[in-house]
């Protein structure tokens, strides 16, 4: 059994560079990096699902993005810190097989994979909304049942075919008639949304093609994105209505907190940088400025323009689709919504294109280790791209789009984003002390949590106690709607204290101490759907591993 967890265990200590490295072309600099991470952050998270989390938390939402962003500030540093050590793609996955060993690595590098791939379906998904509305507004009409997936029509026509076209949103009429026109072979009907599967075959085609390419397509985009954000905050601050932030958290800390599942994945942009890595031209040094700087950018921008939205509309009014231009268009400014829907159609195809660029280079570096069969790692002769890794990718995105609906995946994406931000900052705290040398890139600096970590905890459960005295006494279970609450906080607790137990033994580093702990607070915003959902994926993936990479590993 000491042997079978040892192998479970092992380490990669590794990391120098192969001749297959040594082909990708190293032409990032930080001003791209700063962009990608931009690209993938700002996107479906701004133009879509920000909607979502605004009608749950009302104008309060805010609060949601600055605790995100302190997470991903300490998440942050503690990439940077592994950046800086081990400059090789695979990011969140590579970094725990140096710090947890080889079973934890290939658990994070199966989650990413579950949270690039699916958080692409849902961008896909939200791209074709904002395209055939475009078109629409245009006088051109697709056929309703190329516009619309397969699921939602499905599910539209079970639920409201018998009830009164009166009481029916032009939304559902829509897709009724896309459920009744479409073609069909015997009783199925062929319906998909095509405008999704072909920006997915575009982008793949994009990403196949060559990095250089991908990276003067993602910086016109994020240009052209930054400005129209820019115009709506500065257009929209004069249709705030004051009125509008009464009250200003209308379900308390638990609906700002439900926002999370619709929201976080954004945030993964920052490991899709560190996926970057080989690609860049110096990247201990331009892989951790690319992560701050398009943190820093991107919170700003989540926070002004949830504050304008919640101020031109309603809260409960905002969970669409397209809350952006719901909200322009309920105030008037029709030129503008015009342009926001444009915008939006650029701003998620960049997000397609960096997500899409980070997926095959974690396969890619799985390839290596051997826990993913050799053609995963092979890399195009000409265009000096993971090629094979690419196509599947595609795939990956593109079949599911025919059979499922964006509500499911997007409750399906934030858990593996958190959780790899958790063993990121984890593992730092298990990294052996770092030998200072000249230009070394970054150094996460060292403040002892030995008492100060304990001590936030006291504080923090004092604090808790006395403004919400029944705090630790939650029930486990929501009559409302059956979600998990929050994870049970006793549990979260639990753990805290358990880890300030290691914290004043082993006198660990309080800032990753704090990134674990703000993370795991983070995982109590989920629902018992994306539980059941990662716990399936997560059974999947240990099969897999031990059918196959356990018995192919490099270090076997």
């Amino acid at each position: 059994m000491s042997l079978f967890m040892h192998k479970l265990l092992r380490k990669k200590t590794n990391f120098s560079e192969t001749a297959e490295q040594r082909l990708m072309p190293k032409i990032l600099t930080v001003k791209d990096l700063t962009f990608f991470g931009i690209a993938a952050i700002i996107g479906g998270g701004i133009f879509s699902s920000v909607g979502k989390a605004c009608a749950t938390g009302g104008p309060a939402v805010i609060w949601l993005f600055v605790i995100c962003a302190v997470a991903c500030g300490f998440a942050a540093l503690c990439y940077a810190e592994f950046a800086s050590r081990i400059p090789i793609s695979g990011s969140a996955y590579t970094y725990a097989y140096a710090s947890f060993g080889e079973l934890f690595a290939w658990i994070i590098g199966w989650a990413l994979i579950m949270e690039y791939a699916i958080g692409n379906i849902y961008i896909a998904f939200s791209w074709s909304g904002y395209f055939v509305h475009l078109l629409d507004s245009i006088n051109i009409h697709l056929p309703r049942w190329l516009t619309v997936d397969y699921s939602t029509a499905k599910r539209t026509y079970i639920e409201f075919a018998s009830s009164k076209i009166a009481s029916q949103s032009n939304d559902v009429k829509e897709t009724l008639r896309a459920w009744n026109l479409a073609p069909a072979i015997g009783s199925f009907k062929l319906i998909f949304d095509a405008p999704a599967i072909l920006i997915n075959i575009l982008i793949t085609l994009l990403v196949y093609r060559g990095i250089s390419e991908s990276k003067k397509a993602s910086n016109a985009m994020v240009i052209i994105k930054l400005i129209i954000i820019v115009t709506i905050i500065v257009v929209g601050v004069f249709y705030i209505d004051i009125e509008n932030y009464k009250p200003f958290a209308p379900h308390g800390m638990k609906g700002i907190m439900e926002g999370v599942a619709a929201v976080f994945f954004t945030f993964i942009g920052f490991d899709a940088i560190s996926t970057l890595a080989e690609e860049s031209k110096n990247p201990k040094r331009d892989l951790p400025l690319g992560m701050f700087y398009s943190l820093l950018i991107c919170t700003v921008l989540y926070i002004l323009i949830s504050l304008v939205l919640t101020g031109m509309v309603p809260f409960n009014l905002l969970n669409v689709d397209d809350p952006l231009a719901f909200a322009l268009g309920y105030k008037g400014i029709k030129w503008l919504e015009y342009i926001v829907s444009v915008s939006a159609i650029i701003a998620m195809a960049s997000v397609l294109l960096v997500f899409q660029m980070g997926q095959p280079r974690i396969w890619m570096s799985m390839s290596r280790d051997g826990l993913l069969p050799p053609i995963f790692s092979s890399i195009h002769p000409k265009y000096k791209t993971p090629g094979f890794a690419t196509i599947i990718t595609g795939l990956v995105v593109g079949v599911p789009i025919f059979f499922t609906d964006e509500n499911f995946v997007l409750d399906f994406t934030s858990i593996g984003t958190i959780f790899a931000f958790i063993l990121v900052c984890g593992g730092v705290l298990l990294l052996p002390k770092r030998v200072i040398k000249e230009n070394d890139g970054f150094r996460l600096w060292y403040i002892n949590g030995k008492y100060l970590y304990p001590l936030m905890l006291i504080l923090a459960a004092v604090i808790i106690i006395q403004t919400v005295p029944t705090y630790f006494a939650a029930e486990i279970f929501d009559s409302n709607n059956y979600t998990i609450f929050k994870i049970s906080h006793q549990l979260l607790w639990l753990f805290l204290g358990t880890l300030s137990i290691f914290a004043f033994i082993k006198n660990f580093n309080l800032i990753p101490l704090l990134g674990v702990s703000i993370c795991m607070y983070l995982l109590t915003g989920m629902k018992a759907e994306n539980w059941k959902w990662f716990g399936i994926w997560f059974a999947v993936g240990l099969i897999i591993y031990f059918l196959y990479g356990f018995k192919k590993s490099k270090l076997q």
